[in-house]
């Protein structure tokens, strides 16, 4: 989709309805399902994040920014994310947190990024993190500089792409809690995108589409 035309789209994804739960199951392995029906949303020992899911212009085609994350000693090593990362407290509010994240990760400078609005906060069980989702642009080309000690890769997805059923797939993972378990997944550049960021992708699916088709 040329940029321009999804710039036209923005005061409706504003007001936009979020689909939550609804979405997130879709994309949800089987152990996480009861969780979100629940609504267990973490505890008092639970660590807070956030993240951006950053649109942006590349040659006037609108792409969507994800991150493959460094091999660490942690639940989500090698995993494909979006840039983001801890609350610290002189941030005072998360979408501070997720601009200051993505600039901290990829390069990309607060004041070129806007903020449209916040997505549906989704709790992490093997990391114990809550986390807060924000829908972003930056209206120009974007030059990334990623952080080489948290970033292994900048993937570019181009909307159209993302909106494809043809990246929907399931597949048979190791998790930190089960072996040779089946998860619903994207691929996306021959990564295999699932739990919390595919559940989050799941919901920004749902609402681009909702509100593409409305036009």
């Amino acid at each position: 989709m040329n940029f321009q035309d999804f710039i036209e789209f923005v005061p409706q994804l504003i007001f936009a309805k979020l689909p939550a739960v609804e979405a997130h199951a879709k994309m949800a392995p089987i152990e996480r399902i009861e969780l979100l029906k629940k609504g267990i949303t973490g505890n008092e020992k639970s660590r807070e994040a956030a993240v951006m899911m950053l649109f942006y212009p590349k040659k006037g085609v609108t792409h969507l920014v994800l991150i493959l994350r460094n091999s660490y000693e942690g639940v989500h090593s090698g995993q494909i994310a979006f840039p983001g990362g801890k609350f610290e407290t002189e941030d005072k509010i998360f979408s501070v947190t997720a601009l200051r994240e993505t600039h901290e990760e990829i390069g990309v400078s607060p004041d070129k990024m806007e903020i449209i609005k916040p997505f549906t906060p989704m709790f992490i069980p093997p990391s114990n993190f809550m986390v807060y989702p924000f829908l972003g642009i930056c209206k120009d080309e974007v030059c990334f500089v990623p952080d080489p000690s948290e970033v292994a890769q900048i993937i570019e997805l181009p909307l159209t792409d993302f909106l494809s059923e043809e990246i929907l797939k399931q597949v048979q993972i190791n998790t930190s809690y089960a072996n040779n378990i089946k998860v619903p997944a994207f691929e996306i550049e021959g990564h295999i995108v699932w739990g919390a960021t595919a559940m989050m992708l799941s919901e920004l699916k749902e609402v681009l589409k909702e509100v593409f088709n409305s036009k």
